[in-house]
């Protein structure tokens, strides 16, 4: 549940939710991460400590730090919960065992795990906390070979990108920001679900592999995405928005093989294909809507799309004109 304040089945981002603090002292570090047992020591001189930036959403939680004066961080993940983080490459950062020299280093700790970081001043360090029986749950739906042994110790992720990480938590610290300064209500399930459903494609990403499948293989592929096709249209006649875990979930394939199938059926990847669902369902509310009685921002959260700029800037290139004009028509 989103931390803010309710309009029916919706939350408005609000303080708690989403946080920036310059940080002065190192026991102000950890108890900011109340999530996780931690103590958190300053290593070395300086009367800032670092800048912290936390979107908190109950299950989930994302955090940034940018560490002024070197720490050590101690502690041990509760029951239940897992992370993925990485470090800026920096010979001198430790993670208990490991390092994070390399520009691709990411790591994932799961529940019960006792930890020793050391982060030294200049690192600048990201994770997304995550209830761990959701995540593998998810992981193992999309790339059962990866992710079909439960994780009982810290352990690098080595074809996972760090670029890719940094780039989702960027994007979601943006958008976050712009609803809570638009005062957009969310409904208090989406974000969790599309945040999850953004680190579970960093976390599960397979080597390249050639995307076409065999031609005996396609009356597979048609079937395994006409039931796919079915399952998504039965959920945002809901206003339910699928995710591609509950895909993989459903048909009973994994993300590799939904991969192959959608080459196949429509020559498009599973997600911008059903980005192009939850497109068309836009459009066509907005044309059998009006102004009157609705808005671009409401039809455009109700099928999923938090990031409004990159929403109207899709919906134009499909479409040919912006959301607006298509509502005023």
């Amino acid at each position: 549940m989103l931390l803010g304040q309710r309009t029916g089945d919706s939350v408005v981002l609000a303080g708690k939710a989403l946080r920036s603090t310059v940080i002065e002292d190192a026991s102000a570090q950890a108890s900011m991460q109340h999530w996780i047992e931690m103590e958190c020591y300053q290593l070395s001189r300086g009367r800032q400590l670092a800048q912290m930036d936390i979107l908190d959403l109950g299950n989930h939680q994302v955090v940034q730090e940018r560490q002024v004066a070197a720490v050590q961080k101690l502690g041990v993940t509760p029951a239940n919960l897992c992370t993925l983080s990485y470090c800026t490459p920096d010979p001198s950062f430790r993670f208990s065992e490991l390092g994070a020299s390399e520009a691709d280093t990411l790591f994932f700790m799961p529940e019960h795990t006792e930890f020793d970081i050391y982060v030294p001043a200049g690192a600048q360090t990201a994770y997304v906390s995550f209830d761990q029986e959701e995540f593998l749950n998810g992981a193992r739906a999309l790339n059962p070979a990866q992710w079909g042994h439960t994780p009982l110790q810290l352990q690098q992720l080595q074809t996972a990108p760090q670029a890719a990480l940094k780039g989702a938590i960027h994007l979601w610290f943006n958008t976050a920001a712009a609803l809570s300064a638009a005062h957009v209500p969310v409904d208090s399930s989406l974000m969790p679900r599309l945040l999850l459903q953004h680190i579970l494609q960093v976390a599960t990403v397979s080597p390249p592999h050639d995307s076409r499948p065999p031609p005996l293989e396609r009356a597979r592929a048609v079937h395994i995405c006409r039931m796919a096709r079915a399952f998504v249209d039965e959920c945002l006649a809901v206003d339910v928005v699928p995710t591609i875990v509950d895909i993989c979930t459903t048909v009973g394939v994994s993300e590799r093989s939904l991969q192959y199938a959608f080459r196949a059926y429509v020559d498009l990847s599973p997600v911008a294909y059903l980005r192009l669902c939850r497109l068309n369902r836009v459009r066509t509310t907005l044309r059998t809507s009006g102004p009157q009685t609705t808005t671009v921002t409401a039809v455009a959260m109700r099928f999923g799309f938090l990031h409004l700029g990159r929403f109207a800037q899709d919906y134009r290139r499909v479409f040919d004109e912006s959301p607006s004009v298509t509502l005023a028509s």
